[in-house]
């Protein structure tokens, strides 16, 4: 029963105690600040490879932090649910999870891909269990805190830090004066502010008060700021979308007509852009062979799409695309020197479809993609939340298309799907925003 799932998670939420709360606002600082704030990394041969690798990978450090940070979740679930902890992650992600790891047996540097792997057991765990053992909506609040302050960190450090913009010298002259705060890219910085606001635009509806209202709405209107300044012009964009589709979700889901209409309306929209696209396929030729376009994103996604079309099944191996040198898959399929260098490829579902194969990829789909996407269909919880979620779900798998955030490490954006999707599946999604 719906009832008996929520009155669960307010009981577990109130059997979480402030040790609960504090090692999940240690993960998220983890992950959204990390131990090297304001770190720049060394240059390189390829605009596109610099300043994008955030999985922490080979950071001992950091990966000891995850795993402390791990067991104490795991410890605070298990006190608070016993075994029944281990059904908190969907069985769809478990077997994604699975075949992520089985594929170290066929990668070319096993290692590597375990390690990896191994990262994103923990991610997806340490998210899961958190806040399925504090709840939804004190989760989604101490996220909101830790968003703040970011922000006011990468605003006070734009006028003292040098290193909280592009500094001269980097591999593409275009990125230098552009805000990224205590991020390595303007990109990253650009993709938190989106998701802060997000979150905050939409939370006014949860939150009690006036002064709460207008709180929210200034951080609303400085995270815009920030966003604007880092000039990410994929989240900046992408940001807009997701906050028109969330809108919509909350005026159409309140009623079984009006979502009919928004879904008629969508379909029909989707028809003539695919009639647009098949009816200019020149256009669409001419600018994936021209690998200056989209700042060498082009140059990258058609080394992996030959890749795709020669290893379909089964992939390179997880977690092989990035930081492997000549054991890159797309080593032998980019006639230039910067391929060791790529940090990603700039579109997660070509990434999955590289690393993973087509069988990792229709697991990754079914339960990042589709699975969602039903949860959302349904027309019951709380729309308020739903519709927050909803547009941070756009956002994110809009994004994925620029760039390759799905298993990409301990990235930020990888790291806010995982906590949407954790939000979306707890019983209990409503509570007072503080």
């Amino acid at each position: 029963m719906a009832n008996d799932g929520l009155a669960d998670s307010v009981i577990r939420a109130h059997q979480a105690t402030w040790i609960d709360e504090a090692v999940f606002l240690a993960f998220l600082l983890l992950a959204f600040v990390g131990l090297t704030p304001f770190a720049v990394p060394p240059p390189t041969l390829n605009p596109m490879a610099s300043g994008l690798n955030t999985t922490g990978a080979g950071d001992l450090a950091r990966q000891i932090c995850y795993l402390v940070v791990f067991a104490a979740i795991v410890l605070g679930a298990f006190r608070n649910r016993g075994l029944r902890a281990l059904s908190t992650v969907p069985i769809l992600l478990v077997l994604l999870l699975a075949w992520c790891v089985l594929s170290a047996t066929w990668a070319g540097e096993p290692g590597v891909a375990v390690r990896r792997a191994g990262l994103a057991v923990i991610l997806v765990a340490s998210v899961m269990l958190s806040v399925e053992t504090i709840g939804a909506e004190r989760s989604l609040a101490l996220w909101r805190w830790v968003l703040v302050g970011v922000m006011i960190v990468n605003f006070v450090s734009i006028p003292l830090i040098p290193q909280a913009r592009h500094l001269p010298g980097e591999a593409d002259p275009s990125l230098v004066g552009d805000w990224r705060g205590l991020y390595d890219h303007k990109n990253i910085a650009g993709s938190v502010t989106a998701m802060t606001t997000i979150i905050f635009l939409f939370t006014p509806h949860l939150s009690s008060g006036l002064f709460r209202k207008l709180r929210d709405w200034t951080i609303v209107a400085a995270a815009i700021a920030f966003t604007v300044m880092t000039r990410s012009k994929s989240s900046l964009g992408l940001m807009v979308i997701a906050l028109a589709m969330g809108a919509v979700y909350r005026w159409a889901w309140k009623r079984e007509l009006d979502r009919t209409i928004v879904v008629v309306a969508g379909l029909v929209l989707v028809v003539v852009v695919t009639a647009f696209l098949v009816a200019d396929q020149g256009a669409i030729t001419r600018f994936f062979e021209d690998p200056d376009d989209l700042t060498g994103r082009t140059a990258i996604w058609q080394a992996e799409i030959a890749y795709i079309h020669d290893h379909p099944l089964f992939g390179a191996g997880f977690g092989t695309f990035a930081d492997t040198g000549g054991l890159s898959p797309l080593h032998n399929y980019v006639g230039n020197g910067w391929v060791s260098e790529v940090s990603h490829g700039h579109n997660g579902y070509l990434q999955l479809l590289v690393t993973i194969g087509a069988i990792g990829f229709v697991l990754a789909i079914a339960s990042l993609i589709v699975t969602p996407t039903i949860v959302f269909w349904e027309r019951d919880g709380d729309l308020d939340m739903k519709a927050l979620l909803f547009a941070l779900f756009v956002f994110l798998v809009l994004h994925n298309f620029m760039e390759s955030d799905f298993f990409e490490g301990d990235g930020v954006t990888w790291v806010g799907f995982l906590l949407m999707l954790a939000m979306l599946y707890s019983p209990g999604r409503r509570g007072e925003m503080q």
